[in-house]
Formats: structure tokens, C-alpha cells, sequence
């Protein structure tokens, strides 16, 4: 108690003043001679801005470990719901590259394969001619983006897999 006193730059006396007490008294609480009682350890403590736990000499464990502990538990749980949405996310989009390509390479491949039928149309019919002209327009965007859709799918489903 003699070291948390003079630490916080009190003398005997002005202790002894502010406990309303004897300096006789804290001299022996700073030779050892005498404790404290609990009563008197709470005022000491007010008046050294310290814990009670701190004031015999043993260090009570303060309840700063427990706080860490229970941070360190919140922020472990944080980072497992993280660690499970960037998972959930990295699902979805795995799936989404692969449903892509899925649905794009078959595609490609009948538009290849049947061919622009829509070309030995009669464009005299104004109907026939919008629906042709729209149909050639899709068909042109669709056969120049495919390859590109189709190589960034696959360069998707490859990064997004499950690394072992």
C-alpha cells in the first residue's frame, strides 16, 4: 500500500487526512504491522483511485483477462459468419459461372448447326422483314459475345472452385 501511496504522491499525513484518521495508523499499514479493514480498504481505494483487489499486496485478477476473453470470443464468432458468407457467396457464384456456360456452349452450338434459316425468308412481308432483321441483330451480338462469356465462365468456375 506504501508504493500505490506514494506513487500517487501522497504523504502520511495527507492520507491520514483524507481518511479522517491517525498517521500512527497508516504507518503501520506501510510497516506491515497492521491491515486495514474492509471497510477502510474501500476508502483507501477512493482516495488512491484504485481497485480494492490491489490494495493487500495480492492481485486479484482483474476483470480485464475476462473482457479480452469475451472480445476474442465476439470477434472469433465474426470472423466464422465471414468466413461463412464469403463461402456462401463463393457457392453461388461457382454455380452461376457454371450454369452460364451450361446454357451458352449449347446454344452456340445449335445456332451453328441449324444455321440462319431465317435468311430464304420472303422480306416482302414487312412482318417477316422486322422479325428477320431482329432475329440477324441477336444472332450477331449472341455469335460475338458467346466466345467471351463462355472463356470468362470457365476462367469463373476454375477460380471460384473449392481449393483443397
Amino acid at each position: 500500500m506504501q508504493f500505490l501511496r506514494k506513487s500517487k504522491g501522497l504523504s502520511q499525513e495527507e492520507l491520514t487526512l483524507k481518511l479522517n484518521m491517525v498517521r500512527q495508523t497508516v504507518s503501520k499499514w506501510d510497516r506491515g504491522l497492521s491491515v486495514p479493514d474492509a471497510e477502510m480498504l474501500v476508502a483507501i481505494g477512493e482516495v488512491l483511485d484504485t481497485p480494492v483487489s490491489t490494495l493487500p499486496g495480492e492481485t486479484v485478477p482483474a476483470s480485464e483477462p475476462e473482457g479480452l476473453q469475451a472480445l476474442s470470443e465476439k470477434l472469433e464468432v465474426l470472423n466464422d459468419q465471414f468466413a461463412r458468407a464469403q463461402e456462401s457467396k463463393r457457392r453461388a457464384l461457382h454455380a452461376l459461372c457454371i450454369a452460364i456456360a451450361a446454357i451458352t456452349a449449347p446454344v452456340l452450338i445449335a445456332l451453328a448447326t441449324i444455321g440462319s434459316s431465317y435468311l430464304e425468308w420472303d422480306f416482302s412481308n414487312p412482318e417477316y422483314a422486322v422479325a428477320a432483321t431482329l432475329l440477324h441483330g441477336l444472332e450477331w451480338v449472341f455469335v460475338r459475345i458467346t466466345p467471351i462469356v463462355l472463356l470468362v465462365t470457365i476462367a469463373g468456375t476454375l477460380g471460384t472452385r473449392r481449393k483443397a
